[in-house]
Order: structure tokens, then sequence, then C-alpha cells
């Protein structure tokens, strides 16, 4: 009897190579080999630039916006070898995502995807530093506003930012001046892993050098000025660290809030009735794939809004300008609601426990009768927790020091019972999140989605970060 065989695998369609700054001759011999044989190779100009002539398949360069092109550019391509080149490691801020994401279910090492890594700009940095790669925070600006350096900002800290460019080290240096941390070491590594590679040092508040190579990674020593504010890595910042008319909820209100909305990676906030923003931003700080969407019917702290949220490192934030409930109706569902303001608007509570998925949390706080006489009575519907929040401070009085009590704070912090049906109405859960292309730079206000993080797809990076 003749044993079962299985019929030979079918190659990838696509074969995704790694290449840095050292060119052809870092390539291993298998990778070269799939470039070699490759009937289209698939790249930016800069690393198409690096193949040998032997290379001889069709050159096809990137367009750009790069990830809305990618099924039609495969699908063109198809039966045929195909060899994308990535910068470094390409599963790390890279093309390889975008591939997996297109051609399957994200699992690397589908039959239609191969992967073949080099190393990334952060091995080839952290190995030059002598720092260990797991104890080294890294931030990516590339395709993303510098603002969002400013949550990873801890005195003591090592960062290495992957640069958008040959601007991007005076613009981190302007950066961590402004937000008290001048005297940062800065080391800007170029070209890292090829014949030109070079390392430029200075501080942040004298950074010296010229715009460099387009090619390097910031490292950062972080060292924050005796007089700057300190901001810690937990909930309850400062009010100082807000911008604000008086539309705030306080340092120690703000830190018990957080608690009881208790954030976890991923999740998504509404804030309603936003202020300054200062639940969304500290939400949004607890973990950097947090997301909050801040509504606020006054277009003037709409504005202010968003400039706390870049100074504080969540540019992400979107902030929609309108009335609630009717500014919701689009919203994507949250994983937890926060009511700062406007609970006695008719249908608001309403609106937002409907959108509440089974387990989410709601979490409202309130200094009026009218709105505690409110909370009271969906306490006694829906259960919770009620509580009353009192900070009193000393203060002078004469030559003695006594106490200034604060306006007491009713909230209420509930867990939707995770058995119950779905009770949405149309159009409340409807919306989506994904920022549009070109979001970096676009506004936040007016109802529209706001300012996120831009797909790096549209860029050619560094070693490790895109293409």
């Amino acid at each position: 009897m003749t044993p079962a065989t299985s019929p030979p695998p079918t190659p990838p369609a696509v074969t995704v190579v790694g290449i840095g700054a050292d060119g052809w001759a870092g390539i291993p011999a298998a990778s070269q080999e799939v470039l070699r044989n490759a009937d289209v190779l698939i790249g930016g100009p800069r690393q198409l630039d690096l193949l040998p002539a032997e290379c001889a398949g069709r050159r096809v360069s990137w367009p750009s916006p790069l990830r809305p092109a990618v099924p039609g550019l495969l699908a063109a391509h198809a039966g045929r070898k195909v060899a994308v080149l990535a910068s470094g490691d390409p599963m790390f801020y890279g093309i390889g995502r975008t591939l997996t994401e297109v051609l399957g279910d994200g699992a690397v090492g589908t039959d239609a995807l191969r992967i073949l890594p080099h190393p990334s700009s952060v091995s080839y940095a952290c190995a030059r530093l002598g720092w260990p790669v797991e104890e080294t925070e890294v931030v990516t600006l590339v395709g993303r506003p510098a603002a969002q350096l400013c949550a990873a900002l801890h005195d003591g800290r090592r960062l290495l930012v992957l640069s958008a460019g040959p601007g991007t080290p005076a613009e981190v240096a302007r950066l961590l001046g402004e937000q008290g941390f001048g005297p940062t070491g800065m080391r800007v590594l170029e070209q890292l892993g090829g014949e030109r590679e070079r390392v430029l040092s200075g501080t942040a508040e004298d950074w010296p050098h010229p715009p460099g190579d387009a090619l390097n990674v910031i490292a950062l020593d972080c060292r924050r000025a005796p007089d700057a504010l300190r901001l810690g890595a937990v909930p309850g910042l400062p009010d100082d660290a807000y911008e604000h008319d008086g539309q705030l909820t306080k340092r120690h209100v703000r830190a018990a809030t957080l608690g009881a909305l208790a954030p976890e990676p991923g999740e998504l906030l509404w804030d309603i009735g936003g202020g300054s923003g200062s639940i969304a931003i500290e939400w949004m700080r607890t973990h950097r794939s947090c997301r909050a969407v801040c509504v606020e019917r006054d277009p003037v702290r709409a504005e202010r809004i968003g400039r706390n949220a870049d100074r504080l490192g969540v540019p992400s934030l979107r902030v929609v300008t309108g009335p609630a409930p009717e500014a919701l109706a689009e919203l994507p569902s949250p994983d937890a609601v926060f009511i700062g303001g406007g609970l006695t608007s008719p249908g608001l509570l309403a609106a937002c426990w409907a959108a509440l998925p089974p387990g989410g949390r709601l979490v409202a706080n309130t200094v009026t009768l009218e709105s505690e006489a409110l909370l009271a009575d969906w306490y006694r519907r829906h259960g919770g927790e009620l509580v009353r929040l009192a900070v009193a401070h000393a203060v002078p009085v004469g030559g003695f020091t006594g106490w200034r009590q604060a306006m007491p704070v009713t909230q209420w912090a509930v867990r939707k019972d995770p058995e119950a049906p779905s009770a949405t109405p149309g159009g409340l859960r409807g919306g989506t999140f994904d920022a549009p292309a070109g979001a970096g730079g676009g506004p936040r206000t007016g109802g529209s989605p706001g300012r996120g993080p831009r797909s790096t797809d549209d860029y050619e990076a560094l070693p490790g970060d895109e293409t």
C-alpha cells in the first residue's frame, strides 16, 4: 500500500525582503535568491536603487497613498513571483503588517505571504549605544505629529525616536525645550549599518547641527529641567498642566474618575462635555492604544482641548464640536462613557446607556442638585456605585491655617450588565474610528474625525519603519 503524500506547498504569492542601509551586500543569500528570481520587484525608489542589475524583474515603485493601492497592485501581478522590498524588519512599523492585513488574517507565515527580515533600525541603534532593546521605548514620528513624543517624556528615561526625515532632530530638540526637557542628551544615528553611518551628539537646549541624512534615528537620554512641571505616568496630572477657563475636572476628582473608568489597552472612551479635555487626555495617556472622542459644544473650548492634547502627548484625540446627544449619532461604539457636563440635557443619559455594549462602563460627575437627583434615580434603577467626593485645601487664615472646602462632586459609576441585550438605537453605534488619509494635519473640530495618527504606509522611512 502506497502511503498518502501531501501535495507540494504552494509557493507564496508575495515575499517581503528586508533591506538596510548596507544594501545588497547586507542581504542574506536566501533573500538575494528571492530577489534574483522575482518577476516583479516592488519598493520605494531608494530601495530599488540598491539592487544590482542581476535582479532583472520589473521594478515598480509604491504609489502614494500606499495602503488603498495595495490590493489592486498585487492583483495586477497575480500569478507572478512578486518580491516586496521593506526597510529593515518589515513587521516593525513596516509594510509587512499592511500586507498581512490585506492578504490574510494578519498571521505571519500565511500561504500568501513570506517575510524575510533584516535587522531593524532599533536593533542597530541599541547595539551602537549599548542599550538593552527590551528596556528601550520606541516612539515613531514617521507620518505622525511630533507632539506624540510628549507623553513618553520622563526624567531618566531612554527613548529611541524613529525620525520622519532630516528635519526631525531639530524639531524634537525644539519640542523637548518647550516641554521642560532642554537638558536632554541627544544623539542622532544616521545611515545605520551603511558605509556613511555617523553619530551626531548634543543637548536639546543647544542642538548645534544642521539637518543631516534623511535616514536617522534619534536617541534621547531624557533629563527634565529643575523648574519644569512634573507630569507623572498615572492619572491626576497637576491642574496647571492644562490650559482652561475654569471648566476642568480638578486633579483629585480626576484621578478618582479615571480609577472608576478603569481604562484598558485599546479601549475607546466618549468624554461628553469635554471642557478642557482632561479626562479624555489622561485616559489616552494610560496606554498608547487607548482612544477617545471628546464632545464639546463650545468651539473655543474645543480648540483648547486640541492644544491640551498636543501638549500632553495625545494628538490623535478626536474632538467633535456640537451638543450631546445629537453629536453622538455617528460616533463609534464606546467601551466607556464619561459625562462631565450636560447631564440634564434631554435624552443624554439614555443615549449614552443605549450606546454602551454589555459590560461597558459609565461614569458621571455633577455638582448640582438637579443632576444629582437624576443620578440618584438612575442608580436606583441600574445599581452601580454612587459616591460624593469632597476635597478641602489648607489655606492661610490670618496667622493660622484652615480648610477651604471645594464644591462636593457626586459621582455615579456603573457597569452595564454583561448579560443584557444591546438596546442600541439606530445610528448610535454605526461609526468607525479610523482616521482618514492624511489626518495628521486635518481639523480636529466641527464634527470631523479630527486629527489621528497617519498611516506610515505613505512614507519611505527608516530601516525597520516602513516600506
